[in-house]
């Protein structure tokens, strides 16, 4: 019998193929949290540069992974998940925190979007930061947040040095941040989301409350809120 397959079908089975081997569902595990550069992915998962490649290679032309550079330092690419590939395989219950940390440069726009989308969404107390904090919440980041039933009329801006306690999760939501931060909380999770204050127009503000709130829902699930986490609570 001669069967066509449907395009559909045939980039539905290029992903379960592409899946079907341990390293790489150990990076898309890894992806699905967050970004993470080639050689970190590596030191990770404790796999060989050209070996990384090869899986690397698999996924990006299943359509499951692409590489964006860096705003910070552009000698650096970030691997992350291509949207809306992966729906429902998000794994549930990874890890606890007694309190999720959201900072980027000047913690005046993604990372106070993140924190109130977060507490929408997840009962693990949330604040933010920035590693160089400007004077004061970008406009544009509160009339979004508003626009979209978020509040922002209380945030204020502060340094992580004054914002970070032992045992925070730290989600560092732009390049220049997770770069800046080095060894600090090291432990930390990435999301490579690009600033509209670059481009500074309503539209550039609500596309990156759009992929914030995208990368929210995805994490929010694979984080459980610690026994000495305050019920719903907020330090943002």
């Amino acid at each position: 019998m001669n069967v066509e397959w449907s395009s559909s079908v045939v980039e539905r089975a290029q992903r379960h193929a592409a899946l079907g081997e341990p390293a790489r569902l150990a990076i898309v595990d890894r992806l699905l949290l967050g970004d993470a550069s080639p050689s970190e992915i590596a030191d990770e998962i404790g796999l060989p540069s050209n070996l990384l490649a090869h899986h690397l290679k698999a996924l990006e032309q299943a359509g499951l992974v692409e590489r964006t550079r860096s705003e910070g330092d552009r000698r650096r690419t970030y691997l992350r998940l291509c949207p809306d590939t992966l729906a429902g395989l998000a794994p549930t219950g990874l890890r606890t925190a007694p309190r999720v940390v959201f900072v980027c440069t000047h913690n005046s726009a993604r990372s106070h979007l993140a924190a109130a989308l977060w507490k929408r969404r997840s009962t693990v107390p949330a604040a933010s930061a920035g590693t160089q904090p400007a004077q004061r919440v970008h406009p544009r980041a509160v009339a979004t947040a508003r626009a979209h039933g978020l509040s922002l009329a209380a945030a204020r801006t502060a340094h992580i040095n004054d914002v970070l306690r032992p045992g925070d999760l730290v989600v560092a939501v732009c390049d220049n941040a997770h770069e800046q931060l080095g060894s600090q909380a090291a432990d930390r999770l990435h999301w490579s989301v690009p600033d509209p204050a670059r481009i500074d127009t309503d539209d550039a503000f609500a596309d990156a409350l759009s992929e914030l709130a995208d990368r929210v829902d995805r994490l929010a699930p694979a984080i459980h809120p610690t026994a000495d986490s305050p019920p719903g609570a907020s330090d943002d």
